[in-house]
């Protein structure tokens, strides 16, 4: 990774927002010798092996494991820590007419990677660690140069080359500016790139837990008139194992749950939570976020680009977040490195324009479902309960419908990036061949 000391510099692509799909992006191109330009705020501290499993975790599919071994990233994640899940259980809570749990899983779907003859379903990672593992890669790519901690004072974007102007005065223009700057991305705002939003009502509550019984290689998700109530395993750490609880609820339930002890919190789990729950030890954290559903109305205009969650947010509650941000990442590094071998502008609309058709629809269709998912199970209405359940039983007793699922889920079927492939060497596209919209 190069420095740069002038007052003044020229890249052909500045990034701003040094998080997983930026610096992902930054890999991808530099790897190819485009110059990139990657600022942000901070830089993330190193991960202690005895530190304790971070809250923010993201489930990466095998698609993005390949995506971030093609980056060069996932050597350096392997160094640290990371938690394979190979089953994964989905059901509905039933309950008698006089409130008890029906403990009949009738209505439950496993996802089995056995199934398929893989060893996983993807992996549970801490977001310090993917991120890391990438800051790592772009580090040792001299085409790329990090401005970190910076602030920007402000983004010119009218003129031909759009420019970054940091607090200390420096400046620096590019063939193209990223927006990879999150769900607040100011890239987004100062492009004038509208936002479609729609908050839910739920909020999403997430405890980091010792748990007795070993490391665990299942994630089940079940749902409930109040949202999904989940469970992620985390990594062992000084042997003793570790899971994420994820529970969504209505912010004065989430509340509630922050408020109380930690003697009272495992009470309230316990009394809660499905059988399947291991049992816990101990509260090690607990935090909550609101959700909302975002899209921006358009990725691009002239010169500025948007990807990841600056481009779009869904409902988490499938987990797919991160997974869309790298797809994005991919698809953008491929036709930008094709409009580079055909000496094209990288921030014209007609380059952008394809990776707007690649991967908007694509992005919708993800939202749709989950929006699906949360409506549906949120509407106690009988005869839609016995539907959605009479839906769940018959697809549990279906093994090529079930496995069809756990392949697009996994990215190993549908349209993927060469870099969701499993080879290192990756050819790109010939541009004639995208130059179409994506399907």
């Amino acid at each position: 990774m190069s420095s740069i000391n002038n007052c003044e510099a020229h890249f052909d692509v500045l990034i701003v927002g040094a998080g997983m799909v930026g610096t992902a992006i930054a890999c991808g191109l530099g790897s190819k010798g485009i110059r990139v330009a990657l600022f942000d705020q901070s830089e993330p501290a190193p991960l202690p092996a005895d530190s304790l499993p971070e809250l923010r975790v993201s489930a990466l599919s095998s698609a993005s494991e390949n995506i971030l071994k093609n980056l060069g990233a996932w050597a350096h994640m392997e160094t640290m820590r990371m938690t394979p899940y190979r089953r994964m259980a989905v059901w509905e809570k039933l309950h008698t007419p006089w409130g008890k749990e029906i403990a009949s899983r009738a209505n439950q779907v496993v996802f089995d990677a056995a199934e398929i003859g893989h060893e996983q379903l993807g992996y549970i990672v801490e977001n310090r660690v993917t991120q890391l593992g990438l800051l790592a890669a772009a580090k040792a790519c001299s085409e790329i140069s990090l401005f970190c901690p910076v602030t920007i004072d402000s983004m010119q974007l009218s003129d031909e080359k759009p420019q970054v102007v940091l607090s200390d005065g420096r400046r620096f223009s590019g063939d193209l500016l990223i927006g990879a700057d999150g769900a607040n991305s100011k890239v987004r705002q100062s492009a004038g790139l509208g936002v479609e939003q729609r908050d839910y009502e739920q909020q999403c509550f997430v405890a980091t837990v010792e748990i007795s019984g070993g490391c665990q290689d299942v994630t089940w998700q079940a749902f409930t008139p109040t949202g999904p109530e989940a469970f992620l395993p985390l990594p062992d750490v000084n042997c003793k194992s570790y899971a994420s609880i994820v529970w969504y609820h209505q912010p004065e339930k989430v509340q509630e749950l922050l408020n109380l002890s930690g003697e009272a919190f495992l009470k309230v789990l316990s009394d809660t939570f499905p059988v399947e729950l291991p049992e816990i030890r101990q509260v090690c954290e607990r935090s909550a976020f609101p959700i909302a559903r975002r899209h921006a109305h358009r990725y691009y205009q002239h010169g500025v680009v948007l990807a990841g969650d600056a481009a779009h947010t869904i409902n988490p509650l499938a987990g797919q977040g991160v997974n869309l941000g790298f797809q994005d990442a991919a698809w953008l590094i491929e036709i930008l490195i094709n409009a580079r071998q055909a000496k094209e502008d990288l921030g014209s609309q007609i380059v952008l324009q394809r990776y707007e058709n690649a991967r908007r629809k694509e992005n919708a269709l993800m939202m749709s479902v989950m929006d699906g998912f949360y409506h549906s199970f949120s509407n106690q209405s009988r005869p839609l309960q016995l539907l959605r359940n009479a839906g769940l039983t018959i697809a549990g007793k279906l093994s090529p419908a079930v496995n069809q699922v756990m392949k697009y889920a996994m990215g190993l079927s549908g349209k993927q990036p060469p870099l969701a492939s499993e080879s290192r060497h990756i050819t790109y596209t010939p541009i004639s061949d995208i130059r179409s919209p994506l399907r």
